[in-house]
């Protein structure tokens, strides 16, 4: 699991394509096990369990991998994916990835110019660099490492943030996100979360 782990971080630090899953074999898995926490069509009503509509495929199945070996560590996850074979994990990567994202939206007004700063120019004084770099100037992600965060719950986007912070969530490449994270005050985080939940990309 380790070496097949190592391999997958490999292929993603490459930029080389995974090969594609079938989201049709994944429907029923979808429907009856996802469902409960993420919806069939991937668009969460609770802010705990993020939106997985429309995500980035290969960072999909990277997390479901993560949550398989114990590099991303969660009770719940780990215990969902722990039955699923590589091919079920590459088909519910392309079954959600195809799906239709219903977005959120930015909240609190007052932080929205503090939030389009952060993601646009990051802050050089402390060593941020823009969001846009990783996550695209819309929040589109960038295959494969990076995920889409347009429309997503900003409460969900704050609390991995603070995770990569604390070091409590350790998998992303190369620690970019914790060391990122580590730099950031509470404050800047909820404002550049929330401004990501109103970002919209082509397609939305």
């Amino acid at each position: 699991m380790i070496k097949r782990t190592l391999l997958l971080s490999m292929v993603l630090a490459s930029g080389a394509a995974i090969a594609e899953g079938d989201p049709a074999k994944a429907k029923q898995t979808a429907e009856t096990i996802c469902a409960g926490c993420h919806m069939a069509d991937g668009n969460s009503m609770l802010p705990a369990n993020p939106k997985l509509a429309g995500q980035v495929e290969e960072y999909l199945y990277k997390q479901l991998v993560d949550f398989k070996s114990g590099d991303r560590a969660s009770p719940v996850m780990g215990a969902m994916v722990a039955t699923l074979s590589e091919d079920d994990m590459k088909d519910l990567a392309a079954y959600f990835a195809g799906q239709s994202l219903k977005p959120e939206s930015a909240r609190n007004t007052d932080s929205l110019a503090a939030g389009q700063k952060m993601w646009r120019a990051g802050d050089m004084s402390k060593g941020i660099p823009a969001c846009a770099g990783c996550h695209g100037p819309a929040g589109a992600g960038l295959p494969a490492q990076f995920p889409a965060l347009s429309g997503q719950f900003a409460e969900y986007i704050e609390t991995q943030v603070k995770a990569f912070r604390a070091g409590d969530r350790a998998n992303d490449p190369s620690r970019m996100m914790r060391d990122i994270a580590i730099k950031m005050t509470d404050p800047e985080i909820a404002a550049v979360s929330d401004y990501a939940a109103g970002l919209r990309h082509q397609g939305q």
